[in-house]
């Protein structure tokens, strides 16, 4: 599934190309995703200009002056930019969902073999949004900080791990970013929340967003059949440190890398780095 540097990727490559630009037409071949299409998308689209593109969590925010549109990239979806004039723009797949058409030939293409994404309009401000209205703080925000990480872990009795991948405790700390986090930071992702001492959560804070961070800079991971806008794929996959090495050496001790599953997901971890 895209997380949050996969979905900031994203962000990052489709923005350029569509900002301060015009809606010529959007085009619905499949609306039967996470949630059905609104069928009224096409003309509540139609002649608007992109005022802005963000992100929040998972979901990629489109704002024009009568709504946002907003976008989740689901298990296996992507955005794809096709420039004017490239022949793969009247070569739809199977799997690409929706197009949006802008009046420079640019055109936006969402596609999502499992349909498993979603593609919504809202008439509202972002932060009103049911969707979006109860989430935690962005991780690279400044309100993402040690004291109110400990404020959120100390009164929690479940594992760490699991209340890091709570979105109402933080957005965005998926189960890749989670394992690695925990093993850059010593901790054990079994250990109770509330035993993550102040001076722990100062170092989760640091090693969680110094992990979103190299994974934004080399792309996001590549799970499954995640590409970014140019429909290529990321390379953090390539400096994983525990995620899915199980029974292989740990950079740090060399004793094997552990998995086990905590909170329903799979977890990797090293039983001598971290405690």
């Amino acid at each position: 599934m895209p997380e949050l540097p996969e979905v900031e990727t994203t962000l990052r490559g489709i923005s350029p190309h569509i900002s301060g630009k015009t809606i010529a037409d959007t085009a619905i071949r499949q609306p039967k995703l996470r949630w059905p299409v609104p069928p009224t998308l096409a003309a509540a689209l139609q002649g608007q200009t992109v005022l802005e593109c963000s992100r929040r969590a998972k979901y990629l925010l489109i704002r024009f002056n009568t709504g946002l549109l907003l976008i989740h990239l689901g298990m296996s979806g992507s955005l794809r930019i096709f420039t004017a004039g490239d022949e793969r723009i009247a070569l739809p797949g199977k799997h690409d969902h929706i197009d949006i058409a802008f009046t420079d030939g640019t055109l936006l293409r969402y596609h999502d073999p499992r349909r498993f994404g979603a593609v919504l309009w809202f008439a509202g401000a972002a932060e009103h949004h049911p969707l979006l209205a109860a989430l935690g703080p962005e991780p690279l925000s400044a309100a993402f900080n040690a004291a109110y990480l400990y404020e959120k872990l100390h009164k929690q009795k479940r594992a760490v791990k699991p209340a890091l991948m709570d979105n109402a405790v933080v957005v965005g700390v998926g189960n890749i970013y989670a394992n690695e986090s925990l093993f850059a930071a010593g901790i054990s992702p079994k250990r109770a929340a509330n035993q993550v001492t102040r001076k722990e959560c100062a170092r989760l804070v640091e090693t969680i967003q110094a992990v979103l961070q190299r994974a934004i800079a080399t792309g996001g991971s590549t799970l499954r059949d995640f590409v970014n806008s140019d429909g290529q794929s990321g390379y953090f996959q390539q400096e994983y440190n525990v995620y899915g090495r199980h029974n292989q050496p740990c950079p740090q001790c060399g004793q094997l890398i552990h998995k086990e599953t905590i909170g329903q997901r799979g977890t990797f971890y090293c039983r001598h780095c971290q405690k």
